[in-house]
């Protein structure tokens, strides 16, 4: 089989268990020489296949595919947690209100209370913030007094509750998530602890390490096909000081 989207999954679900399946990478079988259309396409790949000629794609155990479909679905959820995040500033700062300038974290302890002030249409006087401003950020009460006084309107107030509202729910969601993922993990806790001794590598990083590339090494006959397989060792093709690319 072609290894092209997701299409191959069912196949190799119902066959893993009783065939030696080989999912051979499209790019690789169009660079062999040979007559290749929509109708002879299965034959042209069987051929292929019986004299040797295609390699087979790595596909990791059951085990490790579930573990990406949970790491890339957090990936998925942080990314909309962001994006609802810059959609939440994008509405401040069109209601003439930049809080980011004198708060690190506005959806920190002290943010989130002054969002909610805000979408309650609650008039921002210095004792008030006094009362939100937590920590540190009593000091920027004078600041923060002139930063929130912006230009709010019903209809800012309306998107952020929205936002606000989603953004609560997508970190409910990762925080479920996450949990969930507990168990999955249990098997790999060395493979884990390894790789969190890894300086810039915690524990979420060694998660998606593990999920991608699984904790057989024995496929990968050296490092260096590991690390070309993950992307991490890419071809240098320089002459005459010009670089050139292969699109191929």
């Amino acid at each position: 089989m072609e290894s092209t989207g997701i299409f191959w999954r069912p196949v190799y679900n119902v066959l893993e268990a009783s065939c030696t399946i080989t999912l051979g990478n499209a790019a690789h079988i169009k660079n062999i020489k040979g007559k290749k259309t929509d109708v002879k396409d299965a034959e042209w790949i069987a051929q292929l296949h019986r004299c040797d000629l295609i390699r087979g794609s790595f596909i990791p155990p059951q085990e490790i595919r579930q573990l990406r479909d949970l790491t890339r679905y957090r990936k998925k959820l942080k990314g909309y947690e962001s994006a609802e995040r810059n959609r939440i500033l994008k509405t401040l700062e069109d209601a003439n209100i930049k809080i980011s300038t004198f708060i690190s974290d506005v959806f920190g302890v002290s943010g989130r209370l002054m969002l909610d002030a805000l979408i309650h249409g609650e008039t921002i006087e210095p004792a008030h913030i006094a009362d939100l401003a937590k920590g540190s950020m009593r000091s920027k009460i004078p600041d923060l007094i002139k930063a929130l006084n912006g230009r709010v309107t019903k209809h800012h107030r309306s998107m952020i509750k929205r936002s606000l509202a989603h953004l609560n729910h997508l970190e409910q969601s990762i925080a479920d998530l996450e949990n969930d993922m507990i168990p999955y993990f249990e098997p790999y806790q060395e493979q884990l602890a390894n790789l969190d001794t890894i300086p810039g590598v915690a524990l979420k990083t060694a998660q998606v390490i593990v999920a991608e590339i699984g904790v057989d090494m024995s496929i990968f006959p050296t490092e260096a096909h590991l690390s070309s397989w993950a992307g991490l060792s890419p071809g240098n093709n320089e002459s005459a000081g010009k670089k050139k690319v292969h699109t191929s």
